[in-house]
């Protein structure tokens, strides 16, 4: 039987942080990075469309003002996660004498690429 802290590994380096870094950098940075605007986009674009078969001009210049928001949101996500990297990779490139176990949080972060 394999136990937590085998799973874990604390040796590695990271304090048993690895795969919880792995997560957010392979599941959940990809996700907000690339899913929630093409999301954003395609409601978007459903709405105006929906607004272009009504016929209803009123209707589609609302639609278009929600599609350029949509847009807008869609391209602030994209590179809010874009800015999270790179803070990140500014304080594992911080003064490291001055910071302890500061070359640990980059080399961890550094591993979590792979």
């Amino acid at each position: 039987m394999t136990g937590l802290f085998e799973i874990l590994d604390i040796n590695d380096g990271c304090h048993g942080l690895l795969p919880i870094f792995k997560v957010i950098r392979k599941g959940i940075f990809p996700i907000i990075w690339i899913g929630i605007p093409i999301v954003l986009i395609l409601m978007g674009t459903i709405d105006l469309g929906k607004a272009v078969m009504a016929s209803d001009d009123k209707e589609i210049k609302a639609a278009q003002g929600r599609l350029i928001k949509r847009v807008i949101y869609a391209v602030i996500i994209f590179f809010m996660v874009t800015i999270v990297s790179l803070v990140m990779d500014l304080i594992g490139t911080a003064d490291d004498n001055d910071i302890e176990g500061n070359t640990d949080w980059r080399s961890c972060w550094e591993a979590a690429k792979n």
